[in-house]
């Protein structure tokens, strides 16, 4: 039995898809599939069912996952310690995030992340929603909640906050001195229907009265659309700071303080790659964050 052929057995297992398998591994679905039925063959026992919609462990492959995972740790810590390959890290690894953070926090460690390992394919999907890790549609995710179901290991990593944003010349226009006056300006946010996760459902927290009348999936339209002075708008501090012409309002009274937490799959925990990526993304979630909720 070949250690890379429990390389791609694990893999597959992990993902539930040869393709996926194959992202991570650096080859074709084709060839992921050769690898199993050759190890199959070898094992004289199937270790998956195949179906339109991937790979599932049969009772013989669950049996076998364990003695890989074992396998695939101590291969990584003799990679780790010994050889030329020592501290190498190889594979593919898929961040999920939240349009706000992978835009604003996580570029720099992506680009720091590849610059130290450049045997390590990243790959950031910044998109407006909360990311299946148990259906593999990312290794590790970053969200504003923490989820209650699965197989899943949840981080609290950092604490953020937000306020009322707008231009000088939209306040000079439509003044504000107190929460009741936002009844009389245009308000910017998300498409409620469309909100993602209720941690981010901020204007029914500010009055029920309020509706706001341009609205966007999307946190960097709200943002450029507060930018130009097209309305006032709940914003992240450390987005707002890419804005330096916006300026708070009435701070004292509208202000929010959420949390990211970092998740990923009880598979993944010892898995170079990936422990690799997180301790990046946390080091950059903190730095970034840390002492800036005043700024």
């Amino acid at each position: 039995m070949k250690w890379d052929d429990l390389r791609v057995f694990l893999e597959v297992a992990r993902t539930g898809q040869g393709s996926g398998a194959g992202r991570v591994l650096g080859l074709d679905a084709a060839t992921v599939g050769r690898r199993i039925s050759a190890l199959e063959a070898t094992l004289g026992t199937p270790l998956f069912t195949r179906s339109p919609r991937g790979y599932a462990l049969t009772e013989a492959g669950q049996r076998l996952l364990d003695p890989a995972k074992a396998m695939e740790l101590a291969a990584g810590q003799a990679a780790r310690t010994l050889g030329p390959e020592a501290g190498r890290v190889a594979g593919s690894v898929r961040i999920g995030a939240p349009e706000g953070v992978a835009s604003y926090v996580l570029p720099d460690a992506c680009a720091d992340l590849a610059d130290q390992n450049p045997a390590l394919r990243v790959e950031l999907v910044a998109l407006p929603r909360v990311f299946s890790l148990s259906q593999r549609e990312a290794d590790i995710a970053i969200g504003v909640s923490a989820p209650d179901a699965g197989r899943l290991r949840v981080q609290r990593v950092a604490d953020y906050g937000l306020h009322l944003y707008a231009t000088p010349d939209f306040l000079a226009a439509h003044p504000i001195a107190r929460s009741e006056d936002l009844r009389n300006v245009r308000f910017l946010g998300y498409i409620t229907d469309m909100i993602f996760d209720k941690e981010l459902d901020y204007v029914p927290l500010i009055s029920r009265d309020l509706r706001p009348q341009m609205t966007s999936t999307s946190l960097t339209v709200q943002l450029n659309w507060t930018a130009q002075g097209a309305g006032i708008c709940v914003l992240p501090d450390f987005v707002a700071r890419a804005r330096p012409e916006l300026v708070r309002v009435l701070p004292e009274d509208v202000a929010f303080t959420r949390s990211f937490f970092l998740i990923r799959h009880d598979d993944g925990v010892g898995v170079p790659r990936i422990d690799r990526t997180v301790d990046a993304l946390v080091e950059a979630l903190r730095h970034h964050l840390r002492d800036r909720s005043a700024t």
